[in-house]
């Protein structure tokens, strides 16, 4: 092989192998834990490898956002197939855009911080014709038992 011919082949060969490495692992992920959120769009982040849900936790009596000791919101993020995947699955900036009131179930970031890796399909509330207001689930409940809810990313909640 002459040396023109190995720069391409090592041009190439680095092409393939760099996304790879950049794409990190789920063992980051505690896969033996589910937790069951709900919780207000705050930003959907369209990304090639991972979209992501950044949203703020609905308070237990579900009449408002959740805050915690110090005040502040309670945010979490969910990681979930990339933009194009979640697109084809019905989730998308115009789907779960800001004020989208929705539940998940994910697997949460060993380390204890508020994000995890989406497990499952997503439940979305309905929004009220009447006030375009989200109807939200009963204290305790998730978006999938209130009536009218639609499921994007799979059948089951």
């Amino acid at each position: 092989m002459n040396t023109q011919t190995k720069a391409w082949a090592a041009a190439g060969f680095l092409a393939i192998v760099t996304p790879v490495l950049a794409h990190h692992s789920f063992a980051m992920y505690d896969q033996t834990k589910t937790v069951t959120l709900t919780g207000v769009v705050r930003q959907f982040i369209p990304q090639a490898n991972h979209a992501e849900l950044q949203f703020i936790l609905l308070a237990p009596d579900s009449k408002g956002l959740s805050k915690g000791a110090d005040g502040k919101y309670v945010e979490w993020g969910v990681e979930m197939a990339g933009s194009a995947a979640v697109a084809q699955q019905g989730i998308t900036p115009a789907t779960f855009g800001a004020g989208t009131v929705f539940s998940v179930k994910l697997n949460p970031l060993r380390d204890g911080t508020n994000f995890g890796s989406r497990v499952g399909a997503l439940a979305k509330c309905p929004v009220d014709p009447a006030t375009k207001k989200p109807v939200l689930p009963a204290p305790g409940k998730t978006c999938d038992t209130v009536p009218g809810n639609t499921l994007s990313g799979g059948t089951t909640f």
